[in-house]
Formats: C-alpha cells, structure tokens, sequence
C-alpha cells in the first residue's frame, strides 16, 4: 500500500482527500496570541476579518516534527510506502522535517520505501498533483511510478491570483513602502504567481478589473496550447467576489461548474484579500520551471533521480 500525504497548504477541500484517502500534515496560524490549526480553521469565518489583519500580519508555524515521525514510524512499522508532495521549502521548513522523518524510519526499518517531493509551490496548485498521485496509487501503479507521474504534474499546473491592493504585500515586506504607494496611486494590479518556489509577478495592469481580465487571458491561452484537465477559483477574503467570477466568467469559458475553494490562510495572510485560479492541465508547461527544479528525497536512488531527469 503507498500512503499519500501532503500539507494543510494544499488547499485541497475535504470531501476530496477523504474521497482518495490523502493524509495531511497541518500548518499552524498565529494571530492575536493564538494557535489555529489550519487544517481545522473556519477558513470564512478566519477571512471575514482579514482587513484588520494588515497591521498585525499573522505569522504561521509548521508541523511538530514529532508528528511528522510518528506518521512514517507507523508507516514503516505497517509496511506501508509512502509517497509525500509538499509545499515549497523556500516558503517553510516543512519539506526538510518530512526529510529528516522520513530518513530516520529508513534507518530504523530497513525495508521502508518513501518518495518525498518539494512541490515548489502551494494551495491547489500543489493540490491537484497530490490528487493525482493518490489516483495513481489506486490504480496499481508502484511508487517509482507514482513519483515519476507526480514530476510531471506539477509541472503541468498553474496558480495565479490578483490581489484586490498592494497593502498586504508592503505590510508583509514583500515590496517597499514607495514602491506601494506609487501603486497605489497609479492603480496598478499586479497578477502574482509561484516561479521557482517564491512568489512573483507574472503581470502588471491597471485596475482590478483589468487583472481579473489578464488572468482569463492567461488561463485561456494556457488551455488551448495545453488542455484542461482540472480548475478551482481561490479566494483570500470574501468568497462572494470569487463566486460571481467562477458562475459569470470561467463556467462560460470551460462548460462546466467550478468549486470555488478558499486558499490557504498560511498563504493568503501574505497576500491580502483577492481572487486567483490553481488549474491543472493536460500537458506539462515548458515554462513552469526555470531555475529550480522539484528535489525528490528517496529510499531509492532511481526515484530520487526523477527530479530533474523529468524536467
């Protein structure tokens, strides 16, 4: 049997994991003295006060690493392989406690075979990889398999979201005061995305509007040179504006339906109130990586090599 795990950042809702039986790791959230589980949280209700978020930006905490080892400790003493994918290690220290968990079983049980995958990204474009490999592992396919399917995926996904202004990002020291400021004033609206394990800028435009334009743009663009095989719309905030834009625009523009799934608190509080879309396409993007590649830490060499030999 090959467990599936991942973490809270994932985003991914939970009907779906219960659904392909994907174990979580949660982050933690720090605000106002207090420690949310993520995995636990009300996310509308944490949301419905985020404007008053930007002059205490919450702070986040990973999983206890004692957690962590209880977790490949059973899979080991089970039996069992496991195959983790896990948000990018430049954002959190998460990915290297699931390494050192999952080296130390190794050491301990000699038969124990893991595939650990830093994923250079987070919510659902982290998510659908993940969903992806459990669906994998029920099919049969062995943990090599599993791994090499799940190096392909992530590079066949895409996040990208619009913040509604650039308070959030200057607060968190994402960007200068001035530089926040003369966007302000300009009404720029940048469309953000995750390149290389850190986010950035994919876009510059004026007005809101404009960005949630762009974006369509982009997906549409993305779509006809490469599939579509999965989407949700993401929101930080209010889910209202979320909803109108996944009824009113993408439904229209891919004939189907589209959960609408709040992102991750660990990554929002970062971002401020805004809307995005995490899609998974039929084809990997040759552009997706540029500098880095997705480390995979296994038991066994072959695996472990499918990092960059995938790219």
């Amino acid at each position: 049997m090959i467990r599936v795990i991942t973490d809270s950042t994932s985003s991914i809702p939970r009907s779906l994991r219960e659904e392909h039986g994907i174990e979580l790791f949660s982050l933690f959230v720090n605000h106002d003295g207090k420690e949310y589980k993520e995995s636990s949280m009300d996310l509308d209700e944490f949301y419905a006060d985020i404007y008053e978020m930007a002059d205490s930006i919450p702070t986040s905490s990973q999983p206890a690493l004692s957690e962590i080892e209880r977790v490949f400790e059973d899979a080991a003493k089970a039996g069992d392989d496991v195959l983790g994918v896990f948000l990018s290690s430049k954002m959190s220290g998460t990915f290297e406690s699931v390494v050192r968990a999952a080296k130390g079983a190794a050491e301990r049980h000699a038969s124990f075979r893991f595939a650990v995958i830093d994923s250079l990204t987070n919510c659902m474009e982290l998510g659908w990889p993940v969903v992806s490999a459990a669906k994998a592992a029920a099919s049969g396919m062995g943990l090599h398999e599993c791994a090499q399917h799940v190096c392909e995926r992530v590079r066949s996904t895409r996040f990208i979201f619009a913040p509604e202004s650039l308070r959030f990002l200057e607060k968190g020291g994402r960007i200068g005061r001035a530089s926040a400021l003369l966007g302000n004033a300009l009404r720029i609206s940048p469309i953000l995305t995750v390149k290389d394990g850190v986010a950035s800028t994919y876009a510059k435009v004026r007005t809101q509007k404009k960005a949630m334009d762009k974006m369509v743009g982009i997906f549409r663009q993305d779509m006809e040179e490469h599939g579509l095989r999965n989407i949700v719309v993401h929101y930080i905030g209010s889910k209202q504006p979320a909803e109108e834009w996944a009824r009113d625009v993408i439904r229209p523009l891919i004939g189907r339906d589209v959960a609408v799934v709040p992102a991750s608190p660990v990554i929002g509080v970062h971002v401020g109130p805004a809307v995005g879309i995490a899609y998974e396409c039929d084809k990997p993007m040759a552009d997706k990586f540029t500098s880095v590649f997705p480390e995979v830490v296994s038991s066994d060499a072959g695996i472990e090599r499918l990092g960059a030999a995938a790219l």
